[in-house]
Formats: C-alpha cells, structure tokens, sequence
C-alpha cells in the first residue's frame, strides 16, 4: 500500500519521492476540477434551454392541430355550399391560399378529387435542401433532444392507396362522428405533417394535408443560436475558470509543496514563498506560513543550542563530582574526605537545581499556552512579596522600597504565580548586586494600554553590549562575593519567557540618576473594558 503523505509516522522520503508526493496529492484533491465543474454546472442550466424549445415547439404543433381541424371544417362548408360545377375551382382555390393538399373521398375511402392530379405540388414530403449533412446533423440532433426529453414519437407519415381511404384514422372518424377531427405525422425529415378531415355531406368528406416544415426549421434556427450563445458562454466560463484556477491552485500548490518540505524535516532549507503581490488571502496565508517556518526554524535552533548548552552546563558538576568520588578512595585522611563530602554535596545539590530549573523551563511554553489568565492587581502582588522578603530578612542590609502610586492602578491579565516568580527572580537578582546598606526600588506606571514596572539596583550595572546576553539560558553573571554554583543561568530566561507569554516584555536599561545601578523593566498589557 501507498504511503499516506499526511502520515506523521512515514519513513522520510527522498527529494524525488517528495515531489511525486505533491503531484499525487494535487492530482487527487486540486481545486481546478471543481471550479470548472461549479461553473459549468451554472451553463448546464443555460443549456436547458434546448429541452424548453422542444416544449416550444409542442404548443406551436398543437396550435397548427386546431387550426388543420378548422380549416377543414370552413373547406367542408364552403364545398357544401358551393354547386358541383363550380367545387373544382374553388378547391383548387382554397389549396393555393392554405398550402394545404385537399382530397374528397366518398363514404367508401374511394378519392373522388386530388389538387396533385390537378397539377397543384404544394406538398412535397421530401427534403427541398442542398445540404444533406447539415440536414443529417439537424435530424441526428432532433432525435437525441427528443429521446432525453422524452417527447412522444409520432408514427411515420405514409401515403395510403386511392381507394383505401378509410386507412385515415381522421377520415374515418369523421365519417363515424360527423365532426372535424386531426392527427399528427412525422415526415421523412423529421418534419410534421397534419391531416384533418371533416364530412361535408353524408356521403363525401375533405381530407387536407399540410407539411408543417417552418415549425421544425424555425425551432432549428433558435436552436443553432442558443447553440452559439452556449458556445461562446462555455469557452468563456472554461477560460475563466483556468485562470481562476491559476491564480488560486498555483499559489496554493507552492505552499502545500513547501509545507511538504517542512513536514519532512528540511525547515532549514526551505524557502515558504511570501507572495508580496498579492494582497489578499492566499497571500496573507503565504506569508503567515512563511512566519510560521521562520519561527520553526527558530525554534529549532533555540531547541538545538539549548541541548549544547545543557550537556555543557551538566559535565561541569559531574566531572567534579567523579574527581571527588575518585579521589575518596584513595585518600585516608579525615579532614580532606570531609572537603571531598562538602565537594560532593553541593555538586549534588548543584545538579538538583540545575535539572530542576532545566524541567520548568522545559515545560514552561507548554503550560503557559494552557494557562487560564486572571485580572491580577500588580500593586498588591509587589507589596506583599516585599512583605514576604523583609519578614524573611534581607542580607547585607540591603532595603526595599516600593513607590506604590496614591491612584488604583488598571488591572493586568495573568496568572499569578508565574507573575509572582517574575518579580520574586528580579528582586533577588537586585538584592544580590547592590552594595551593603543599598536600596531596591520598585514602581508602577501606566505608559499608553501597557502597565510598566521597574526594578532598580544600586550594583555595578549592566554593560550595554551584555544586555540581552543575561537572558539567555545558561548565561550567568553573578557578583564576586557569591560562592560558585549557586545560580543555574536560567532564571532571567524563565522570566523573559513568562512575560513574553503574557504578551508582554522584559528589557534592562540603564538608571538615569545615578553612575551604576541597572533597571529592569517589565511591561505587561492592561485589561481591556468590556
């Protein structure tokens, strides 16, 4: 069995199979079918049309049905009233005016008057055309209307022998009924022929025939140009439709080959196509889906550098934890293998904390996508995590201060405990760089839709060029005073990323009253009326 492109379990396929992969899968789901069948689908109602003509032409049969019937019904008067002497003539007469053929027959079928053996061919049951194919086109395209509109089929028009009148179904029911009465036939081409009869007396009845020929000609003529018209309409909806298909499945298939790529693990090497020209939706998902890749590639690379700086940051702990273990057994003195134990311990503990911020990091982009965010009062939370600290006591008499605004500040969305670890990190990190006897300060502001809090120090600073370095993960700068170890480089990033995940920010600057000290600034948006 094939394998399904979509699969998330499929073997990686090579650069040829991927491309086979794309025709396959735009081959079996492209768009192009289906816009030309939707407008195609519009003219076959147009199309219709030529089933509406055949109703047409119906109604005119039937028109010509009565009329045939009341002709003859006036010829049947007008001979009764008419002397024998004189019935020649005006029979000859009235053929000429109604382009009919005019018989009378007795009461035994015998013809007792024909106007074609008086040298009158108005009928002619053959086709007077110049053109045979056309007419065998035009009789072909007749009968396949006829059988899928399911028009009845009138019998065949034959001539019937001289004194086999009575063969007429219309003779012989007006001699029965005594009234008028019409049928239809069907030429040789496809034509209809009417007869009507009507008695003029007991014993003899006019029999016309007429070959209504302009009704299938008229019917053919609006036919061709309704086929015109849907001609010229169909080649212009297919051309319209390929050049739809063009604009939309081309770009379309673009992207769905790039996402192939990306899919199959070649993110860095892919280019998503950005479609600057186009200004509407396949170009905004053109260049969604090109962000999209930037911020994979991104991320992929921010997972890769963090798998480096990881192994980097546990070989150091535990190649001095296998130099102590290694050196116990072979020293015997009391006092050096209690150095070696206190080596050992902190280097456990070191890993404990290293592994255990490594795990909240870790997770931390997951849950912060799954966190449910409150309206948080930022004012209270700094006051009581300064409550908290100097009810702990804060080392090296270092004070906090916090210049707590008079008015109520607008509330802020998030989860509380991370905002809690935010500021618990940027206090300590400000307690652990100022100077004995130093001050820490913290206020809030609001600056446009965003609510600012700042953290400022009274210690040496950070340099200019070092300012986005400190965020990074593993990336540590501690005070000389500070035992080794007792830091894992991660809390800054920690912090960055769960402002960041509060649709937020997190920089550092530079103090503007004083020589040295940092400020660290937090920027969070503000909850939105209703």
């Amino acid at each position: 069995m094939a394998p399904d492109i979509a699969s998330p379990t499929n073997r990686p396929a090579a650069p040829g199979d991927e491309r086979d992969l794309a025709l396959r899968w735009s081959a079996r789901l492209s768009l192009t079918p289906r816009i030309l069948a939707v407008n195609i689908f519009a003219l076959a109602m147009l199309a219709g049309g030529f089933f509406y003509l055949d109703s047409y032409r119906a109604r005119i049969v039937d028109s010509r049905v009565a009329q045939a019937s009341r002709e003859a019904t006036l010829i049947a008067q007008a001979i009764a009233s008419t002397p024998k002497i004189d019935r020649d003539a005006l029979i000859l007469r009235l053929a000429r005016t109604s382009g009919s053929r005019i018989r009378i027959y007795d009461r035994a079928g015998r013809v007792q008057l024909d106007t074609r053996s008086m040298g009158l061919a108005n009928v002619v049951l053959r086709d007077p055309d110049k053109d045979p194919w056309g007419q065998i086109a035009a009789r072909f395209l007749d009968a396949v209307i006829d059988k899928v509109a399911g028009a009845d089929r009138v019998s065949q028009f034959r001539e019937r022998a001289p004194d086999r009148g009575l063969d007429w179904p219309d003779l012989r029911t007006a001699f029965d009924t005594g009234g008028a009465t019409a049928t239809v036939w069907r030429a040789p081409d496809r034509t209809p022929v009417i007869t009507a009869a009507a008695p003029f007396s007991a014993d003899g009845a006019v029999f016309t025939t007429v070959n209504a020929r302009d009704i299938t000609q008229t019917v053919r003529v609006e036919r061709f140009r309704l086929g015109v018209v849907l001609g010229v309409a169909v080649g212009l909806s297919v051309f319209l439709s390929l050049f739809l298909a063009r604009t939309i499945v081309r770009p379309l298939r673009r992207l769905a080959r790039a996402a192939v790529r990306v899919r199959l693990g070649r993110a860095r090497e892919v280019v998503v196509p950005r479609l600057p020209e186009r200004r509407d939706e396949i170009g905004h998902l053109a260049r969604s889906l090109s962000d999209m890749s930037l911020a994979l590639r991104a991320r992929i690379d921010a997972t890769e550098a963090f798998a480096a700086d990881l192994t980097h940051e546990l070989k150091n702990p535990l190649a001095s934890l296998r130099s102590a273990v290694d050196s116990l057994s072979s020293i015997r003195d009391p006092a050096l293998q209690e150095k070696l134990l206190a080596v050992v311990r902190d280097d456990v503990l070191r890993l404990d904390r290293l592994i255990s911020d490594i795990s909240e990091a870790s997770r931390l982009d997951a849950q912060l996508s799954r966190a449910k965010f409150d309206p948080i009062d930022l004012s209270a939370m700094i006051a009581g995590l300064i409550a908290q600290r100097e009810t702990r006591g804060v080392e090296r008499g270092v004070r906090l201060r916090f210049d707590r605004p008079v008015d109520i500040l607008p509330m802020v969305m998030g989860e509380g405990a991370r905002l809690e670890r935010v500021f618990e990190n940027l206090i300590d990190n400000a307690i652990s760089f100022s100077p004995e006897g130093g001050t820490v300060a913290l206020s809030l502001a609001v600056r446009g839709e965003m609510l600012e809090a700042r953290v400022e120090d009274e210690g040496p600073g950070v340099p200019e060029d070092a300012r986005e370095a400190i965020f990074r993960r593993f990336h540590s700068v501690r005070p000389d005073t500070e035992e080794f170890g007792k830091h894992s480089g991660l809390g800054l990033a920690i912090a960055r990323t769960i402002v960041e995940g509060h649709q937020g920010s997190l920089g550092v600057e530079s103090r503007e009253d004083r020589m040295h000290g940092a400020r660290f600034v937090v920027r969070l948006p503000l909850v939105q009326p209703a």
